[in-house]
């Protein structure tokens, strides 16, 4: 599970998303329940724009009665999407969005306590990350609040992602439900936007280790994976 990353500013996203509106997004570190930016297909056009929009990373599910909820949706497992509560209209919607993300971090526990590890695209490039959005509306103020979620799968086979996160001794290595964010490439931005739900189910899947620079977050030197 990712609970901190970078969040791009808005001149590399009009580089690599385009966009059709303009905002005034700086950029940072997002950690849950703070402000993030995210792209998805535009809401007003009836043709097919991106729309860049800056939301709560943390989805608002239509049920909840405040935006203040109690339970964690700054990540979905992939495999529950079609049947969590949170999750499950926007999925059906095809509520889509790209993330984009100069870095992320994860916990690595291999020397027996925590050092975090940070992951960038070994092209130099930002991740464009995989999300659900919702928009919520406080029916007491009438207050339209913007929210995201991050799409993650299992990662218990990958030579990289299943380093992370503190394994659990009663589960086997390959047992480990070890989690991995999806990265959605240029080439397939379109078909996750605006395909069909079998369609994006298709992109689903986990980012081959050659695509990451990878290494603890206080190392000096890129690529140690």
């Amino acid at each position: 599970m990712c609970n901190l990353y970078g969040s791009t500013k808005e001149e590399s996203i009009r580089k690599v998303w385009r966009p059709s509106n303009a905002l005034a997004w700086g950029g940072g570190i997002v950690a849950p329940r703070k402000p993030g930016a995210f792209i998805r297909r535009a809401r007003d056009d009836a043709g097919y724009s991106r729309e860049l929009v800056v939301g709560r990373w943390g989805l608002i599910p239509w049920f909840s009665k405040t935006a203040d909820i109690k339970f964690s949706t700054n990540n979905a497992r992939s495999e529950e999407l079609a049947s969590k509560a949170s999750f499950r209209d926007p999925w059906a919607r095809g509520q889509r969005c790209i993330i984009p993300a100069d870095w992320f971090d994860e916990p690595n526990w291999e020397s027996g306590r925590n050092v975090w590890w940070r992951f960038r695209r070994a092209d130099g490039e930002p991740w464009g990350l995989a999300g659900l959005w919702n928009t919520w509306t406080d029916k007491a103020t009438g207050e339209i609040v913007e929210s995201y979620t991050m799409l993650t799968i299992n990662a218990d086979h990958h030579p990289l992602m299943r380093r992370m996160h503190k394994p659990d001794p009663r589960l086997g290595p390959l047992e480990q439900d070890k989690r991995s964010v999806i990265a959605i490439e240029p080439s397939d931005v379109d078909p996750w936007l605006t395909g069909t739900v079998q369609q994006a189910q298709q992109l689903l899947r986990l980012t081959p280790v050659e695509a990451f620079d990878a290494g603890p977050s206080s190392a000096s030197q890129p690529g140690l994976i």
